[in-house]
């Protein structure tokens, strides 16, 4: 299960996924739209509506998923959003829906799966959180978002502790910034030429899925800046 895969770093997931003989569900607003979206993938892939901001939306996800398939193996939250939220900048309802999609709809969906997860005796969860999870870099960063990813690494980590015992394995990827539509033109962001590309966070995502239960990555850092704490 991918959710948000249809678009940006969530697409090169999918697609990396499809490539590597797994069998995908993407979970997105829209599937009329991530079909066009997705292209050819489309054809390989089970689309499902998920909208994050539906509370109900990842147990029937979930429930649809096991239904199709018979099983569940992994679990991508990809997706996410960014609004600026500050001391100047923002509003309540900003920050309220940054909680909503970063947090809550990931924790939803870490409760619906965990019960399948922990049934193969390997299942994998794995969370896309940021450099902006692990500290706060400075003013020109949103610190709703900020404080969503810091919340989202640590919902990795209780999920490691949950499903440990089962072979759950999960990672909260933290990578600095990737070249999508979701940073462009925002102030003091990683100049253009030096993001991270899709299919490189793409890369991690399958390397992580190919690793055994014995070898266990909680956090996965990949910067695009030279800083002494990452």
């Amino acid at each position: 299960m991918v959710s948000g895969g249809a678009r940006g770093l969530g697409r090169a997931i999918t697609a990396a996924l499809v490539s590597g003989g797994w069998q995908v569900s993407v979970g997105v607003r829209d599937p009329q739209l991530a079909r066009q979206q997705l292209g050819k993938i489309a054809e390989s892939v089970h689309l499902a509506n998920f909208d994050a901001t539906d509370r109900l939306a990842a147990d029937r996800w979930t429930d649809e998923v096991v239904s199709e398939f018979g099983r569940l193996d992994v679990l991508v939250n990809n997706a996410g959003i960014l609004r600026m939220v500050n001391f100047e900048q923002g509003t309540e309802e900003d920050l309220d829906l940054l909680w909503e999609v970063n947090f809550k709809a990931p924790f939803r969906l870490c409760r619906a799966t965990l019960p399948h997860l922990r049934k193969t005796g390997r299942g994998r969860v794995i969370s896309i959180a940021s450099t902006d999870g692990k500290r706060y870099r400075d003013a020109t960063t949103s610190l709703g978002y900020v404080v969503t990813k810091h919340a989202l690494v640590q919902l990795n980590h209780a999920v490691r502790f949950a499903g440990w015992e089962d072979g759950v394995r999960a990672t909260a990827i933290c990578p600095g910034a990737i070249d999508t539509d979701m940073i462009a033109n925002i102030p003091g962001v990683t100049p253009k030429a030096e993001r991270l590309k899709p299919e490189t966070i793409a890369e991690v995502v399958t390397f992580l899925l190919s690793l055994p239960n014995e070898a266990s990555v909680a956090e996965f850092v990949t910067n695009t800046r030279l800083e002494s704490s990452l």
